[in-house]
């Protein structure tokens, strides 16, 4: 049966809003007109020209709109473990996991980073059945290739590196979450433990959530990959995760994907300049980036304080 609304959450700032743009585009024109897609942008104060061009993108079966955040978030503001892939600070990374109680009225919904296209269908993604999981997210099999990283999943988080999730692309059971107090639990991890983090908001929902986790097809979370990998076929969501992104990156997997729809916004023009001038040294800064993530997610273990060693002194990290 189709569903009356398919709630969509995204949140930005206005930096983000021209990669939004361009998932919310490729979203609209794999719509299905049986369905309406309820497109929510979750955002701490969003310019008028942001809104304007984030509501052009509006179909007849597909809403825009925005949701401004007044409740508090003292609890996580100001924290270091707030820097996400190491190098940047956005309270926005935690947005997702308050989604449940700012929504009551939703039963279910999906969340997607803002880095995304999507050629499928989402309603095929709505409609996968939860059951008593939380939420259903992909595998990240990118990382089981990756020695610091299946060390610091294993021995910090303490769970197999072939069930650790990527929360780019998140199928939310918000009743459940509701019943659960979720974001109470959560706050109360981050206020009492202040676990230092690889990927904050991803490693909570990993650890929390794990064994109520619907995987998902790695096509609805398609990441590019080395070279040597092959990519999926049919990709039915591509998430440019990390830092290798199109728009500043030629030859990236699925990077074709991105400027077909980007082609089609507003901000064509801008993305593609962009393209053009990030320099050698900026892209190279990238990579050492990736080098620096490293080195963490190999130190992490060996921290005190440790998701797996707060577990091992009978504290409960899982829902």
């Amino acid at each position: 049966m189709p569903s009356a609304i398919i709630p969509i959450f995204y949140a930005i700032s206005d930096d983000f809003a021209p990669y939004a743009a361009v998932s919310i585009k490729s979203l609209t024109s794999n719509a299905d007109s049986n369905n309406h897609y309820q497109v929510i942008i979750l955002h701490q104060g969003l310019s008028n020209q942001t809104k304007a061009s984030l509501s052009a993108l509006s179909t007849p079966n597909v809403e825009v709109s925005f949701k401004a955040l007044t409740q508090s978030l003292s609890a996580i503001q100001n924290q270091h473990q707030n820097f996400l892939r190491a190098d940047f600070f956005t309270l926005t990374i935690f947005y997702r996991l308050f989604i449940a109680d700012m929504f009551p009225q939703f039963e279910k919904a999906i969340y997607i980073d803002s880095d995304t296209v999507i050629p499928g269908n989402l309603a095929n993604l709505y409609e996968l059945p939860l059951a008593n999981n939380l939420i259903g997210a992909a595998p990240d099999h990118s990382i089981e290739h990756v020695p610091p990283m299946v060390d610091y999943i294993t021995n910090a988080l303490g769970l197999p590196a072939n069930e650790y999730i990527n929360s780019g692309v998140l199928l939310l059971n918000l009743t459940k979450l509701r019943e659960e107090h979720f974001s109470q639990r959560f706050l109360r991890l981050l206020q009492t433990y202040q676990f230092d983090c690889i990927a904050p908001d991803q490693d909570y929902l990993n650890t929390m959530c794990h064994g109520r986790i619907r995987y998902l097809d790695e096509a609805w979370d398609a990441m590019p990959k080395d070279p040597q990998y092959a990519p999926v076929k049919n990709p039915q969501l591509i998430h440019y995760n990390l830092f290798y992104k199109p728009w500043y990156f030629d030859h990236i997997m699925y990077g074709h994907y991105f400027w077909q729809y980007a082609d089609q916004t507003s901000y064509k023009d801008m993305l593609h300049q962009q393209l053009n001038d990030y320099t050698t040294a900026q892209r190279n800064a990238d990579r050492a980036k990736l080098t620096t993530l490293m080195t963490k997610a190999g130190q992490l273990p060996d921290t005190p304080t440790t998701f797996k060693k707060v577990a091992a002194t009978g504290v409960p990290i899982r829902v």
